[in-house]
């Protein structure tokens, strides 16, 4: 089993980012890992872009994920019996939790049936009781550059919102450790004064990721009405794919989550960062907001 790769930890491979635009112009921006052909956004680069909300991945993305999520379906799988390797728990992240056991049952059983519905309600359950013990008995912390993230697009009058594959009371426990549920009301939403403004879970809508429901949801509630003025950013290639399916202006990845770039990579994200505090430099960049 591989070793929980650390939350600050910049992966080997760093090259320059070249953003090229229409009038001939080049903006360098460094340490920042190239994974896809970003020139198809390059109308883009020649103006303005109104970015009105970041719509953010939870675990491994702003807050700190260990492998901890993986290690609670290991030990539910083994408990209930339901086979899964290594590389399938780690490519299932970012799912809705209910989903995976759903997917794997159907496989290991062959069919839609009421064996395989009792096994998923048993394993869930399972899972469950698991993984809120540990959150419940756990530090929970912000991965780094997340405060200061969200302090930059606060100054730039950008909206945040927090979406996950975690169901709705394991997100409430995470958030209310770090804080991060202060300012927010019953339906979740915050104001301009609060550190967020939305947060949202995947047995709240009608599909998690990879399918772009969060994002839409996050969209709706806080009033942006194109997502070509939404970036998407998460560590897993199903975050990747929920930013690409909803249209967003630039699904961004991240490289010291639970995934390693040549995992993210294929998947084509608009930009592969080395962590949360490159965000603020690759958004003045492709935004040109405004630089400290």
């Amino acid at each position: 089993m591989n070793e929980p790769r650390p939350q600050d930890e910049i992966p080997s491979g760093r090259v320059n980012f070249m953003l090229t635009t229409q009038k001939e112009n080049a903006h360098t921006l460094p340490e920042v890992y190239i994974c896809a052909d970003i020139f198809h956004h390059a109308q883009y680069l020649v103006m303005d872009i109104p970015i009105e909300l970041v719509a953010f991945d939870m675990a491994g993305t702003t807050v700190q994920d260990h492998h901890e999520v993986e290690s609670c379906f290991r030990e539910a799988a083994q408990i209930t019996g339901l086979h899964m390797t290594e590389d399938e728990i780690r490519s299932v992240q970012g799912w809705s939790k209910r989903f995976v056991f759903e997917t794997f049952w159907e496989r290991q059983i062959g069919q839609r049936d009421a064996v395989r519905a009792e096994n998923v309600d048993h394993g869930f359950r399972v899972f469950c009781d698991i993984l809120e013990t540990h959150y419940l008995t756990h530090p929970v912390e912000p991965t780094v550059g997340a405060l200061e993230t969200f302090a930059f697009l606060k100054e730039q009058g950008i909206k945040i919102a927090l979406t996950t594959g975690f169901y709705r009371k394991v997100a409430d426990i995470i958030l209310d450790k770090l804080g991060w549920l202060n300012g927010l009301d019953d339906r979740y939403v915050g104001s301009d004064h609060s550190l967020i403004q939305f947060s949202v879970s995947s047995d709240q809508v009608a599909h998690g990721r990879p399918h772009p429901d969060m994002i839409f949801k996050a969209m709706d509630v806080l009033g942006v009405k194109e997502a070509s003025k939404v970036i998407a950013v998460g560590d897993t290639p199903s975050d990747i794919q929920a930013g690409q399916a909803a249209g967003c202006a630039f699904s961004v990845a991240l490289a010291n989550g639970t995934h390693a770039p040549e995992a993210l990579s294929p998947f084509k994200p608009d930009a592969l960062l080395p962590s949360l505090r490159e965000l603020a430099p690759f958004l003045q960049e492709i935004a040109f907001l405004p630089k400290k």
